[in-house]
């Protein structure tokens, strides 16, 4: 069986929308709690997801977890193999591929709309075209890769979304949140919403409001990207 190792940094910012297209493309999901340890290699593994979380990677020297993950990826890098990061993934990965990753301007926390490149177009984020509304929550950003490809991005965020090639994609933003376990996030990031003055009230009517855009989103984009996937 195929699998797909994802690393996860705090329970509830999980594979959400994107664990039911891998189950069905046949992936064995093994999760490890970045806490938990992480393995020496991924060379045994189908694809290589890294998650978000509250940490960044300006905090290295704090947890040093971080620098583990980055030798993964750099692994990873230098094969080519299917490599996917949401949020601080994506920083990671930025950072892993030589790209500076720093504090943007200002927090982009909830629901707005990202705008596709010309290369996102015809990217596993074209569903978006039509509906661009997206999740995010982050403040952290980060530049552009050398030969990487901006698929996305937003009047606070410039690269919210990049691929190298076929087989690795960076998401700044949160395709694969459904927003059916929102109130998780509310409550476990209770300090960031007071530090940065956002409304739970309003971040919870926000998704209601989305119905299912968000679940055929995260389906599609996933879907997508594996069948795009080269081995």
């Amino acid at each position: 069986m195929k699998t797909a190792l994802v690393l996860k940094h705090i329970e509830f910012e999980g594979l959400d929308g994107f664990e039911a297209p891998l189950v069905e493309a046949g992936y064995g999901i093994r999760v490890v709690n970045a806490a938990d340890g992480i393995p020496d290699s991924a060379d045994d593994q189908g694809l290589l997801i890294v998650l978000g979380g509250p940490i960044g990677v300006g905090d290295r020297d704090a947890y040093p977890v971080l620098r583990q993950e980055l030798k993964l990826i750099e692994e990873r890098l230098s094969t080519g193999a299917p490599l996917m990061g949401i949020c601080l993934g994506a920083q990671l990965i930025a950072h892993a591929a030589g790209a500076r990753v720093y504090p943007g301007g200002e927090a982009e926390i909830g629901f707005s709309p990202i705008d596709l490149t010309t290369d996102g177009h015809v990217s596993c984020l074209a569903v978006f075209a039509d509906e661009p509304v997206t999740f995010h929550w982050h403040r952290d950003v980060f530049d552009l890769p050398d030969g990487a490809t901006c698929l996305a991005s937003t009047p606070v965020c410039k690269n919210q979304a990049f691929s190298i090639g076929a087989n690795v994609i960076g998401f700044q933003f949160h395709p694969e949140m459904t927003g059916q376990n929102i109130e998780h996030w509310l409550i476990g990031h209770a300090v960031e919403l007071g530090k940065y003055e956002a409304d739970p009230n309003s971040l919870r009517k926000a998704a209601a409001r989305q119905a299912q855009s968000p679940v055929r989103q995260s389906e599609t984009v996933m879907k997508s990207w594996l069948a795009g996937l080269i081995e």
